[in-house]
């Protein structure tokens, strides 16, 4: 694996992003009402042409809009993320028609998208999900579940015309976006006691009959919430991907956003550092500044020094990914792990440097300590990473052999 480095282009255009998030984004961020979808943020991060980057770019890409991003707006860091973590599997499974019908509006802002894997009893072991996904005896037959459906017509978007082939129950929970967006990501098992052969993804619009949800109020203000299905109705057009590959749907989507979701990390630990500085370099005790007491210099250092690792390890990923290398799993569940884990260092030091100040409500250590905390949990909690790494070592060492 090369060396990572920014070239000029990439350098130049962090620093746009930068400056785009602080001056048009964050002021839209501010106007947002917390726990609910900001649209006007949404619709913005459109016009700016950075969702649409979400299907045009590689990895590498994405990790850099995202620290950009989460460097001086971690709203609409999150808002792009959403989007992309949802809308994914429709761009890299999906039928033209479903492919035509929601990326052009997910890429303008007008369509809000969310990634529905997690259930109140299977969180990290994804495998486990419950929502059950029963075939529909009232009609169709049996021989063309997952039919090929190139081409199809357009996916209806309430009741379809004719006895829907599966009907979806049960519940799903922590998902972001939820209950407020416009078309769901959703994994359900279509055979009982398979574990992750038995998952089938479908692409559901939020009005389909017996699909409702509630916001859940978080330590951080982002969307998020749970949602019920009651029998609700899906079809052939709705699957993405095959019947009993879901899994393979979520862990692609997985394996890209990972690493990014360490890239947002990097963005939170990078603005924390440089809060510090400037706060230590200004700031009078003990007869000079604090950057005058070596143990304050040396935990600065320290926290520049695992920024700038988690980074290198984030980017290296990324590009994994990008060259289609065979250890991408690894790489990615590495490079979550270090980052998310070290920006929680990087800021707790910060807030700690900076005294009382830093927990003074709408102080910017406030806000990441705040945000921090969620990114060592979603997309596979920090243990589930490790699990990851230590598989894909042995897996390695046994392929050798």
């Amino acid at each position: 694996m090369p060396a990572f480095s920014l070239d000029p282009t990439q350098t130049a255009w962090c620093a746009e992003l930068r400056a785009l998030a602080a001056e048009r984004l964050r002021p839209l961020a501010e106007k947002g009402e917390p726990g609910h979808v900001n649209r006007a943020l949404v619709a913005e991060l459109g016009r700016l042409g950075l969702l649409e980057r979400l299907f045009t770019s590689g990895a590498v890409d994405l990790c850099l809009m995202r620290e950009s991003l989460a460097y001086a707006c971690t709203e609409a860091e999150t808002a792009l993320a959403l989007q992309g973590l949802g809308a994914h599997p429709v761009h890299a499974y999906g039928t033209p028609a479903q492919r035509e019908r929601w990326l052009p509006r997910v890429a303008e802002g007008s369509a809000v998208a969310a990634f529905a894997l997690s259930e109140p009893g299977a969180g990290s072991d994804a495998a486990a999900l419950e929502l059950r996904a029963e075939r529909d005896t009232g009609g169709g037959a049996e021989g063309d579940v997952g039919e090929d459906t190139e081409g199809a017509a357009e996916p209806p978007v309430a009741e379809p015309d004719g006895p829907a082939r599966w009907r979806l129950t049960g519940e799903k929970c922590w998902i972001s976006n939820a209950p407020e967006a416009d078309f769901y990501t959703v994994f359900a098992r279509t055979t009982p006691g398979a574990g992750s052969r038995g998952v089938t993804a479908f692409l559901v619009p939020a009005d389909r009959p017996g699909l409702t949800g509630t916001g859940l109020d978080m330590l951080s203000p982002h969307p998020i919430g749970a949602l019920a299905f009651d029998a609700v109705p899906v079809t052939a057009d709705d699957l993405l991907g095959e019947p009993g590959r879901g899994f393979r749907v979520a862990m692609g989507t997985l394996n890209l956003f990972r690493p990014s979701v360490g890239a947002f990390a990097v963005g939170m630990a990078q603005a924390a550092l440089d809060a510090t500085l400037a706060h230590t370099a200004e700031r009078d005790a003990f007869g000079g500044k604090l950057k005058d007491l070596q143990t304050v210099a040396h935990q600065v250092a320290e926290m520049a020094l695992r920024t700038e690792a988690a980074r290198l390890m984030v980017y290296a990923a990324a590009t994994a990914y990008d060259e289609k290398a065979p250890d991408v799993p690894g790489r990615a569940a590495m490079a979550k792990l270090l980052a998310t884990e070290t920006a929680q260092y990087v800021v707790d030091k910060a807030v700690q440097l900076h005294g009382a100040r830093a927990l003074r409500r709408g102080h910017l250590l406030e806000h990441l300590y705040r945000e921090v905390r969620a990114p060592r949990v979603y997309e596979g909690a920090s243990e589930v990473q490790r699990g990851i790494i230590a598989r894909e070592l042995y897996a390695t060492m046994e392929a050798g052999q």
